[in-house]
Formats: C-alpha cells, structure tokens, sequence
C-alpha cells in the first residue's frame, strides 16, 4: 500500500474512504461526530455520524456499532483523549480483515481516516514515497440509491411506545430485538411531552430530552390515540423512523374512515350503517339487513363497546340508548354462518406472516382473546391472503391485524388493528412474529445516506 488509499468499511455502510496510511500511528481512527452511547454495560453500543467526503460535509452516514473498548488515544500533537472503540472489517484491494478503530471528530484533518501500523496485516507493506497502489473508490457511491439488500445490518437504538411496558407483547419485541444486537427501549406515552419548533423538536421524558432513536414502534392504546398519535408526529418530525405512521394510526382507528375507504377499493365488509343522532331507528336496522345486528362505539377495542342484538325490538333499544349518549356506532349486519369465529390475518411489511382463527366462548359472539376466545392455527385462502395484504397497504400500515369473517358471500372485512398483539397469534402459529417486526424495522432504517438540505 502507498501512504494513501481507498477503504471501505462496509460494515459501517462506508464503502468508500480516503485512508490516510500511518505506520508511526499504532491505533487507527475514524471521523465521528454527534457521537452518543446507547445500551447496557454488558452490552454497550455506540452511534455516530460520519461525513465520508471532505469537500462535501452535506454528505452523512448514520453508523453504529458494538463497544469494544474505550481508551485514551495520544495523537501526533501529543494531546490525549478517552475515545470510544469499535471493530470492524476493513476492505482493500480486493482483501479484508477485522481493524479496531477509535471515534475522535477529524474534521480539520485531510483524511477522514487513519490506518495505524496495528491494523495492518503481515502481508501488508507499506511504500512511504508511492500513494494510491490499489484500486480507486469514488465518493459518488453515496449519492446512488441504496437497496435493501445493499447496506448491512447494524445495532438500532428501538423505542416502544406503550402504556403497558411490561405486557406480552413488548417483552416480546425487546427479546427478539436484542437477540439481533439492538437496544430496545419502553417509553411510556403518557409520561412524553414535546418541545415543538422548526429548530429543533425534541421528545421530553421525566424531565430531560429523549436520546435520538432510529425507529420508534407505536402500542398506543384507544383511550391514548389523540395524544399518542401527537408524540409519534413529534417523533416523525425529528426524522425517526416510525413502524407505523400517525396518520395511518389515526385512519385505522377511525373505524367510520377506515370502512369509508376500505370500501372505495373495492373490499367486501360486513354491510354498515352509521349514525349518531337520527331518529329513524328503523331505517338504520334495515340499512343492514334487519336483525341480528351487531352496534359498535366507534373507539370500540378488544371487543369492548361492541354487542350483539338478536332481534329487532333488542335493535331499537341499543340504538336509542348509544343516540341518548350522544356517541358515534356502527350498525353492522351479523353474519350467522361464521358460527362465532373470525381470522385475525398479522400483516408486516406487505406479507402475512401468520394467521389464526379465532373462536368465541359459549354463549359469546366476540371472538377477541380479551374476550375468552380460543385461537388456532388456520391456513388462509389465496383471497383472504391477497384482502389482508391489500387492506394493510390501504392503510398504509407496514404492521397491522386484519380482522376477516368467513361468510357465505365470500371473505369481509370486520377492521383493522394499528396495534395487534403477539400472544394469541404466536401462541397459535408458534412463530417468531415479534422477529418479524424487528426485521421489517431493519429492513426500512438500512438507508443512512442522506444528504442535509436535499
């Protein structure tokens, strides 16, 4: 190698560096700035953000990496700093090996990296006088788009975003995020509070700004969606990656909406009728069919705020009394053959990643777990898949559970679920669908380049 060269670290997504070579330098170091630690002492991680071309600070890659060390580092003015290091694989000339590096800001430096003589291998030389000896990379490798597949796994810093820390379905998501290397976190939505402006918007917490996440997985229950679907907008506008936007959290949960526009494209439902104040009782039952009806509150959950009226007169008084609350319902036909079960389709990332029939108690027509439902492993049809699929692309929700009745008349949709839990579906297909929530985050936060102000 000459004094000067090509690297790449692809394991940082850095597939292109201009190295400096230093053989009187014994530890090698790259540029980092904003740099923050994140995980536990037994597994401690670090995030920085690197600037690859000197010339064009616009430029910046997202990194992070496993801790390996932290020591102090004297560079060549004699000046002494504790700094963080990392390993990893660096390529040259068509050759790779693992380098340890240390994390210092060379901004004023020519290189944004240096080689130190114990990064090089025995079967390295070094000619002082010659630069450049192996093949030449190009910055404009960042300014092409990156594929998934293109950019390699690295440790996330993951936030839930929940009032039930400690329920199935996050322990669930921590276990299987940390099992893939990443720092997973409980934030309780109630306890958020935002600093809103153009500057800089931050996400409080108890008192002191959150750290900077790379994706946030929204479990914001019914009575917490106003104020949840703020703090997941605050959490967009800081350029967070969110598993599940707020808008789409937001039309899901506005079962009127999410009806509306289900059926715009075309996807058959249960016939619905919606009112909230009209006086034509009558009118609103036969819309659907006549009884049984089933009436439903809008902000209805888990089965909560959803009741089965078997005849006509049972019909009218359940209307009259959801009007004397002045509260918003549904009015749905029930659909007899389905024989008290339904199929909750758990869609992630434009796939069906498992399915379950869902069967309601004796003497229940509610299928919800939440309700004493028993659940079973099903195998769907080619349309209950191609439904599920399409209602969650509707939605815009890259995680969601499609709730499909079995009818005589083909598959109907009955809603579907921003935040569908983990216990009843793993349970009954006993797959890693928590992994696959993890992966569908990897999947989407692997594109660090960014250009500021593009």
């Amino acid at each position: 190698m000459g004094w000067e060269e090509w690297v790449g670290l692809p394991d940082l997504s850095l597939p292109a560096i201009k190295a400096k070579v230093d053989t009187g330098a014994r530890t090698s170091a790259l540029h980092a700035v904003a740099i923050e630690p994140f995980g536990t002492e037994a597994k401690p991680q670090v995030r920085f953000i690197m600037h690859p071309d000197p010339s064009d600070p616009s430029v910046e890659v997202v990194c992070s990496a496993k801790v390996i060390d932290r020591r102090n580092v004297t560079s060549s003015n004699g000046s002494t700093e504790l700094r963080y290091v990392i390993r990893s694989t660096v390529h040259i000339g068509g050759k790779k090996w693992p380098v340890d590096i240390s994390l210092t800001n060379r901004e004023t430096m020519g290189y944004r990296m240096l080689l130190g003589r114990s990064a090089l291998v025995d079967e390295v030389s070094v000619s002082p006088s010659l630069s450049f000896q192996q093949p030449q990379l190009s910055f404009s490798v960042y300014k092409k788009p990156q594929g998934r597949k293109a950019i390699p796994r690295r440790p996330l810093r993951i936030g839930i975003l929940t009032q039930e820390p400690k329920n199935y379905s996050n322990r669930r998501m921590i276990e299987a995020g940390e099992v893939r290397g990443h720092v997973v976190d409980c934030i309780e939505t109630s306890r958020c509070y935002m600093a809103i402006n153009a500057h800089k918007p931050e996400v409080y917490y108890d008192g002191a700004p959150l750290p900077r996440y790379d994706a946030i997985i929204p479990r914001i229950g019914s009575r917490m969606t106003f104020y949840g679907m703020a703090v997941v907008r605050q959490f967009e506008s800081m350029g967070v990656y969110c598993l599940n936007k707020s808008s789409s959290i937001g039309n899901s949960r506005d079962k009127l909406l999410a009806h509306q526009v289900l059926a715009q494209h075309g996807l058959g439902m249960p016939t619905t009728a919606f009112a909230k104040s009209s006086r034509d009782t009558k009118g609103i039952i036969d819309l659907v069919g006549g009884s049984p009806v089933v009436v439903k509150l809008l902000e209805s959950t888990q089965g909560k705020g959803v009741v089965l009226a078997e005849t006509r007169k049972a019909a009218s008084a359940l209307v009259d009394a959801f009007r004397g609350l002045n509260a918003h319902f549904l009015v749905q036909e029930f659909v007899k053959e389905a024989n008290g079960s339904d199929l909750r389709c758990f869609v992630v990332d434009g796939k069906v990643v498992g399915a379950m029939m869902r069967t309601a108690q004796a003497g229940e027509f509610r299928s919800n777990v939440h309700q004493g439902g028993t659940v079973k492993r099903v195998k769907l049809k080619r349309e209950e898949t191609r439904m599920a699929i399409k209602a969650a692309k509707i939605l815009k929700l890259n995680v969601a559970g499609v709730d499909i009745l079995r009818s005589d008349t083909g598959p109907k949709i009955l809603e579907v679920n921003s935040s569908p839990g983990l216990e009843g579906i793993e349970n009954a297909t006993k797959g890693d669908i928590a992994g696959d929530i993890i992966q569908c985050i990897e999947n989407n936060v692997r594109t660090v380049f960014r250009t500021r102000g593009k």
